[in-house]
């Protein structure tokens, strides 16, 4: 391993959770303004990945006063605080560019489900 790959490899967070394509998130996120620094939470949808080791990065969607507001957050960055998945989006699309086009509840995303199996024995 070179020492470029060696920095990179102390940079990369693991404490994460995973969350993908769809899904609304809550970034934690550092604010340097002056000499002051405060956290500032971002809540949006998730529409686009982009996977490049150290790189990696992911688009945020929010509307805001009824404009559509965007935000690349670096994956990996030491700004990104933490990330919170509120909702799991059920997408079939790895880029959710088109909602970008949509106005009002066509904007929305369904909930993605997951059924819970019983622990234990079988059904009565």
């Amino acid at each position: 391993m070179n020492l470029v790959q060696a920095i990179q490899a102390e940079q990369i967070k693991s404490e994460l959770p995973a969350f993908c394509v769809g899904d609304t998130v809550r970034v934690s996120f550092k604010i340097v303004e002056g000499k002051t620094e405060r956290v500032q939470a971002y809540e949006g949808l998730v529409i686009a990945m982009k996977n490049a080791g150290i790189g990696k990065t992911f688009t945020v969607r929010k509307n805001s006063y009824g404009i559509g507001v965007e935000r690349v957050f670096p994956l990996n960055s030491p700004r990104v605080e933490s990330v919170e998945v509120l909702r799991r989006g059920k997408v079939r699309r790895a880029k959710l560019y088109y909602i970008r086009t949509k106005v009002g509840k066509k904007s929305k995303v369904k909930e993605l489900i997951v059924s819970k199996k019983p622990e234990g024995g079988t059904e009565a």
